[in-house]
């Protein structure tokens, strides 16, 4: 079942969901608008140009209220907003239409768990022929939540577990090598 505004703002007063700064007019008829954070991170370049799935990979931050993403560009971006989920309670990302109509695409790879807590990291792609500017504050996408039909066994307890910043992969740190 996805949430109603209705449902987010008892959550959001009740304290069993937080978003936060959160301004009234983010909450939408079944979302949270989320904005653009100030900081972006991008992959450094390797002595052998290849990115491994075992090796740390190295990322320059950036922290800045205005960034220009180059055509073809992949940046990591945060949302300003910092959430905490219960137990039983999951989140899809949703880029904004008016945003992808310009070539930018805006996505977070898979949904929020339940249990989750931290900022959300973005992963931002120029499609475009152009640059486009990109201001911190802005709206870029949408949270979409949905409720599960029984609390987690496992909860979200995992690597990105209160995250801020643009969070760069960890994927090196998996179990499963």
């Amino acid at each position: 079942m996805i949430l109603s505004d209705k449902t987010i703002t008892k959550m959001l007063k009740d304290r069993t969901l937080v978003a936060e700064p959160l301004t009234e007019g983010q909450i939408q008829p079944a979302s949270i608008d989320i904005r653009l954070g100030n900081t972006f991170a991008v992959v450094e370049d390797t002595p052998s140009g290849i990115i491994t799935l075992e090796s740390e990979i190295h990322y320059k931050t950036i922290t800045a209220d205005t960034y220009l993403i180059m055509p073809g560009q992949f940046v990591l971006a945060t949302t300003m907003e910092y959430f905490e989920l219960p137990d039983d309670l999951t989140a899809f990302v949703e880029g904004r239409s008016s945003l992808g109509r310009m070539g930018l695409f805006i996505q977070n790879a898979g949904w929020v768990d339940p249990g989750f807590k931290g900022e959300i990291t973005l992963e931002l792609f120029n499609a475009n022929r152009c640059a486009i500017e990109l201001k911190a504050g802005r709206r870029v996408g949408q949270l979409v939540f949905a409720k599960l039909d029984d609390r987690a066994l496992n909860p979200y307890n995992g690597k990105y577990q209160g995250q801020t910043g643009a969070t760069g992969s960890r994927v090196f740190a998996d179990k499963d090598k």
